[in-house]
């Protein structure tokens, strides 16, 4: 009699099993010992690293019961990386970004510009997904809003706590700012983050609902 082989579904069991978000937690952990390691101000790194500090106990916790797809475990691994090379060297030193203020003649740093449109696309993945998966929307104009809207409201979250972080911590909070002298550095700040989901509900949108689908 032949042997009946039965597919296994792809779903929240296959993503659990999988290795890569093992391998990018491996990757974001190592990331996060190389920053530690006499960084420019350990008062700046503290603070600068505490979104990761939650996010990977909270990633892991959740993980067999919830896990995310591919696309956003990945864009939050960019992010944490990101976050993480800016705590080390401080976001208006980091070398990469003063090479591109020097070689575009610009006035500042803009690492942490680019930071915060790496900020826009991981909110926009991590609120579409949730709300895919916990509540009645779907892809369509409603669920576009809401992301848009949501994103924003990050953005201008991490704003507030920023500011109040700096108040109480003196010259760390400001190198923690990263404003480099910009008065309008929030906005510009959040307007980058909108450029960030706008990217994304360009871009991933079809591959983000194509991993979506056996998951909702």
């Amino acid at each position: 009699m032949p042997r009946v082989v039965t597919p296994v579904p792809v779903g929240a069991g296959t993503v659990a099993r999988s290795r890569e978000p093992r391998v990018l937690l491996a990757v974001v952990l190592a990331g996060l010992v190389a920053s530690g390691i006499r960084p420019r101000s350990h008062g700046t790194w503290l603070l600068e690293v505490v979104p990761v500090l939650l996010a990977v106990p909270l990633l892991v916790l959740t993980f067999r019961r919830f896990p995310l797809t591919p696309v956003a475990y990945r864009v939050l691994t960019a992010g944490a990386l990101m976050i993480l090379l800016g705590a080390h060297y401080t976001y208006a030193a980091v070398p990469v970004g003063e090479w591109a203020q020097h070689w575009f003649g610009w006035s500042r740093n803009h690492y942490d510009r680019a930071g915060h449109v790496l900020q826009g696309v991981i909110s926009a993945v991590v609120l579409r997904e949730l709300l895919i998966r916990r509540t009645p929307l779907r892809s369509g104009r409603w669920l576009l809003l809401v992301t848009v809207l949501g994103a924003l409201g990050v953005s201008a979250g991490f704003e507030i706590i920023e500011t109040t972080a700096a108040v109480f911590t003196g010259e760390a909070g400001q190198s923690y700012l990263a404003t480099q002298g910009d008065p309008l550095d929030s906005q510009h700040d959040m307007t980058m983050a909108v450029a960030g989901v706008t990217l994304t509900l360009l871009l991933f949108r079809r591959v983000h609902d194509r991993e979506l689908r056996p998951l909702s």
